[in-house]
């Protein structure tokens, strides 16, 4: 049986004023437990301001995420001309490395050419 039907059989069960009075502070005190406090219960308005909060954050977060993709791919664009540079640095050296041992074998060639003569 609701609250309400109870409370009003034993209303209408009852003749005494205070006993009434009790009744109806106990209705409204189970009430209470079964339902939470209306501040807390989020109404249509709260909800709908919360999503336009939540849309704006959403756009700003967005917005922050674009800047960090473009500085991302300017960072990836610098990592591949620098490495692009390494890499002719490096062919470079190992071909003036080559040169120098090629320099090098051919003078040993020639030194022990120049033994075997002597």
């Amino acid at each position: 049986m609701g609250v309400a039907l109870r409370l009003m059989e034993q209303l209408n069960e009852t003749t005494d004023d205070s006993e009434r009075t009790r009744l109806i502070i106990h209705a409204f005190e189970t009430l209470e437990e079964r339902y939470p406090q209306l501040s807390d219960v989020a109404t249509q308005s709260h909800i709908r301001e919360s999503e336009l909060r939540l849309q704006k954050e959403i756009k700003q977060i967005e917005a922050k995420i674009t800047q960090i993709e473009s500085k991302i791919t300017q960072v990836e664009a610098n990592l591949r001309t620098e490495m692009k540079q390494i890499e002719v640095n490096l062919q470079q050296a190992i071909a003036a490395q080559t040169r120098w041992m090629l320099g090098g074998l051919a003078a040993l060639g020639a030194l022990f050419k120049l033994l075997s003569v002597l």
